[in-house]
């Protein structure tokens, strides 16, 4: 908290090459009531990620030195805070390798600032769902209390503690993404029921409009790579399945 009662304005991490892009976005978002902290190229931006403090991340696909792709790859290797990708119109490519790098949704530009500030809310409720850094137990330790209330489901050497948000394979702790757990929790709630596309667009990912379903089909492969590719099950023409 700040002052008083008043919540610490959001914080965003803006790496843009582009000045005029950079400070128009930058603009447009601290009009919203974000802190903005800005970096023109790959290197700096994974520099003031490092510094610490940032709730979410912003990321342009060409950036020099080292491009949004790696950027998001290197931020992956330590954080699961939330990211979203601004690609260039029309660029299917950047698309895919964004969101398979593990960023969390994308933005096309010119970027609507109603669209944009609504996917980042979107992003900022999904991100309530990230397990703690010092929550890492779960499975047979987990205590009799969270058995004992129903917050651990299990299927087969998959266990979930709903209360706790963690989730662990053969006893193995998992570190997912906030949209990869929230997809689990949402595969989690409906075992054996097939969820299209759409479904999962407007409950997972919040849209209130008609999304690209790629979204969903990779977070499900980078899901199926982290709990077992046999354990969500698709249902071709219709959508996806956890297995019970």
């Amino acid at each position: 908290m700040a002052d008083g009662d008043t919540p610490a304005p959001v914080s965003i991490l803006l790496v843009e090459d582009d000045e005029v892009i950079r400070r128009s976005v930058a603009l447009a978002l601290e009009r919203y009531g974000y802190r903005v902290t800005c970096a023109a190229d790959g290197l700096t931006g994974l520099e003031r990620f490092r510094e610490g403090g940032h709730d979410l991340l912003l990321l342009d696909v060409m950036l020099p030195g080292l491009d949004g792709i790696g950027l998001c790859r290197r931020i992956r290797e330590t954080s699961m805070a939330p990211i979203l990708i601004m690609s260039a119109r029309g660029d299917a490519l950047d698309v895919v390798s964004g969101l398979e790098a593990g960023a969390d949704d994308y933005v096309v530009k010119p970027v609507d600032t109603a669209v944009l500030v609504a996917r980042i809310r979107s992003l900022l409720r999904r991100a309530v769902y990230a397990p703690t850094a010092d929550r890492t137990r779960v499975g047979p330790e987990a205590s009799p209390a969270a058995t004992g209330t129903g917050t651990r489901l299990v299927f087969g050497d998959l266990v979930i503690d709903t209360a706790g948000l963690e989730v662990a394979v053969a006893g193995r702790p998992v570190a997912l993404a906030p949209t990869e757990l929230r997809l689990l929790l949402e595969f989690a709630a409906n075992p054996g029921i097939v969820l299209d596309r759409q479904t999962l667009l407007r409950n997972v990912w919040d849209y209130g409009w008609d999304g690209d379903s790629r979204v969903v089909d990779l977070c499900v492969q980078r899901l199926r790579r982290k709990i077992g590719a046999e354990r969500v099950e698709t249902v071709r023409g219709f959508g996806y399945k956890l297995r019970r």
